[in-house]
């Protein structure tokens, strides 16, 4: 792999503090392994155990639904190897080890397969270090079913029951002044995971009990507000955007 190829991929892996987080390496790449994690029949929790040096990483791939929680606690035998969670379809992380530790709890906003990244901090993967380790995934509580088709006629070729486009903001980008909501209803009481898609390609996934925000797929902490019949949802510093109630309850 030439350096400029290597170098692109070490951005996907690595998070230094900063609001750009990891994103996936391109494929082919002969320095990635996927796994898929294996639950025995009837438990919640598997103990993989795996040895990784140098550049080598390797992506393990969870199932997961709405509402259900991921937890992933990772041992490492060398000090540089840590875990990040993606979710699916995106390409930035939720959680990200090298600066939050090696354990993590995460309500899933959305279904889909998750993928647990483990891999050696760009220093040491250069001394060409070896990790072998022992990680620990876990899913549980009962995932939140998407209201049928049958009740809820969804958009023609989409998994969505409808969409808006909404007040929005962006920190990194002023321009922005809109977004577009899609909503999978998982009820009628704002029980919903909204995906928020930006001009740019930027999504970003909510799931809502009731009406309140419980979980998002960012890194950053989440808050919200209510006014009148609006929540206004804020990921950190950087996104802010405002849902109408109608768009999560369908009237």
């Amino acid at each position: 792999m030439g350096q400029g190829s290597r170098m692109g991929r070490w951005i996907g892996l690595l998070a230094l503090g900063c609001a750009a987080q990891p994103v996936f390496a391109a494929a082919p790449d002969a320095d990635r392994r996927v796994e898929a994690v294996q639950f025995a029949k009837d438990a919640k929790t598997a103990a993989i155990t795996g040895t990784i040096k140098g550049h080598q990483y390797v992506d393990y791939t969870v199932r997961g639904g709405a509402g259900q929680t991921l937890a992933v606690a990772l041992k490492p035998g060398n000090p540089q190897n840590y875990f990040n969670i993606n979710p699916p379809g995106v390409e930035t992380s939720m959680f990200i080890g090298s600066t939050s530790g090696n354990q993590a709890k995460r309500i899933l906003p959305s279904d889909g397969e998750y993928t647990v990244r483990v891999y050696l901090m760009r220093a040491a993967a250069r001394r060409n270090e070896t990790s072998s380790y022992t990680l620990n995934v876990g899913v549980d509580g009962k995932a939140l079913p998407a209201v049928s088709a049958a009740k809820d006629a969804l958009i023609r070729g989409t998994q969505f029951h409808a969409s808006a486009n909404m007040v929005c903001a962006r920190a990194d980008n002023p321009q922005f002044k809109r977004c577009d909501g899609y909503v999978i209803r998982r009820g009628y009481d704002g029980t919903a995971t909204l995906e928020v898609r930006w001009a740019d390609g930027l999504r970003r996934s909510v799931l809502f009990s009731r009406m309140q925000p419980v979980a998002s797929d960012s890194v950053e902490s989440m808050t919200y507000t209510r006014t009148a019949d609006v929540t206004v949802v804020s990921i950190g510093k950087d996104e802010r955007f405002e849902v109408p109630d109608v768009l999560l309850t369908g009237g």
